[in-house]
């Protein structure tokens, strides 16, 4: 029986690592620091428990029903299954994160040292897919490239990052809480977890890991499940060690950049100030692995995904995704970041419950039973919650922000906690008496 050895084993570690930690999960943490002053600790848990402890949660799921999103969600029949996986893969592939990848590194890491006149960033992203097409056309290499290569670079990096924010700055001061993070500092810094992306991101980089563990000649369900859970809290271990090393970098930055906006500004603030000019190629380079790492991972996860749904081979579907998402970059990073929080909202809720649920499915009589209204009643509430985050709100003269806005959590945007509750109450009822009833027949 084959098994892989210690030192694959952190590879692949290590891959996961890489694969999650994109310039999102580098960019949001310092803002949450900057503006949580004091109120860090509550903010902090709260961005946490959505930022690693969702995406690893879901990685266990996966590991359990062999990486594969569709068996995750087999009670809820083919077609809403269907759905729900073809809306993540577009999301998570060429319609947003892909190209947000190049946009984002572009902006933070590149055009700071070369400014944008308007064809910096095209020429950019088509060397930058170029290099995730060749290097996705491989996807049993990924393990080679990403957990012995590029990973050790990216975790040095990080590693350099973090111990500065807490060994080089010793003496700051602490900034005032911002109003977001003065009133509900938990729900806040949850709802910000959302933004990297990496609960999604799980679902399809479950399958990335698994095929890793597979092209090692390993076999066994058992052992496959096993490597995978390893990974999966390996890659948990170092996001929440590089994300309270960026809160406190966010913390002692409050002297430098009092009035950023986003965790780009903190970030160039804090290496400038700590590195001097050479910290903009430092912070480059970072970022640049890092959005690289995630579009490869993505990009070979969404080919074999789509290659598997149409007649189209693997690597004809590596091309498609990297022509598409080339250009859907070029539209610019706002534009992209304007379109994807109405739609983060509106799938977050459905993921979430689809993954909580695959824990309990022993519990029921009929899983179908339970699962149906309780993802249905999330998508409404997602779908609604998406047309608040959206210009349609406005258009819909905030007649869904005035339905909702009555419901406990609103202004925390998780007001379809209490009525997925409610239903899975509800639901439970139900399949009991059927359960009882089959019994007593």
């Amino acid at each position: 029986m084959k098994t892989l050895s210690t030192r694959d084993i952190i590879s692949l570690g290590c891959m996961a690592f890489a694969l999650f930690m994109g310039a999102g999960n580098i960019i949001f943490p310092p803002i949450i620091g900057l503006h949580s002053g004091e109120n860090i600790l509550y903010s902090g848990s709260g961005f946490l428990i959505s930022a690693v402890g969702l995406p690893v949660v879901t990685i266990v799921a996966l590991a359990r029903v062999g990486g594969k999103m569709n068996q995750l969600s087999e009670h809820l029949g083919p077609v809403t299954g269907l759905i729900l996986a073809l809306v993540c893969y577009l999301c998570l592939g060429p319609l947003f994160v892909v190209p947000r990848t190049t946009t984002v590194s572009f902006e933070v890491g590149i055009s700071p040292l070369i400014g944008n006149d308007g064809h910096q960033l095209a020429i950019y992203s088509l060397i930058y897919f170029a290099l995730v097409y060749l290097f996705s056309l491989y996807p049993g290499k990924l393990l080679d490239l990403i957990g012995g290569v590029l990973a050790p670079i990216k975790i040095v990096a990080l590693i350099i990052l973090g111990a500065s924010a807490f060994f080089v700055v010793w003496h700051y001061h602490l900034g005032s809480v911002s109003e977001a993070y003065h009133s509900h500092p938990f729900s806040n810094g949850f709802v910000s977890g959302y933004l990297t992306m990496d609960t999604l991101s799980a679902l399809v980089f479950g399958g990335v890991i698994v095929n890793a563990i597979h092209s090692r000649g390993v076999s066994e369900s058992t052992l496959i499940t096993r490597y995978t859970i390893i990974a999966g809290l390996i890659a948990g271990s170092g996001l929440i060690l590089v994300y309270i090393a960026l809160f406190r970098l966010g913390l002692v930055s409050y002297e430098f950049v009092p009035d950023a906006s986003n965790g780009a500004e903190v970030l160039h603030a804090f290496v400038q100030h700590t590195f001097g000019e050479t910290g903009s190629l430092f912070l480059a380079l970072l970022i640049f692995i890092a959005c690289l790492v995630t579009a490869i991972g993505l990009t070979s996860a969404c080919a074999s995904w789509f290659s598997n749904l149409i007649p189209l081979s693997y690597k004809t579907m590596v091309l498609v995704i990297a022509v598409l998402s080339f250009g859907i970059s070029n539209l610019g990073l706002t534009r992209l970041i304007t379109v994807s929080v109405p739609l983060l909202t509106a799938v977050y809720p459905p993921c979430i419950a689809i993954v909580l649920l695959s824990f309990t499915t022993s519990w029921w009589k009929n899983p179908a039973r339970v699962f149906a209204p309780l993802v249905a009643v999330a998508c409404v509430f997602g779908l609604v919650d998406g047309i608040i985050a959206s210009p349609l709100n406005g258009m819909l003269n905030q007649v869904p922000s005035h339905l909702l806005k009555p419901l406990p959590l609103f202004s925390q945007s998780l007001e379809w906690l209490l009525p997925c509750a409610v239903v899975l109450v509800i639901a439970s009822v139900i399949d009991g008496k059927k359960r009882q009833e089959a019994y007593e027949d």
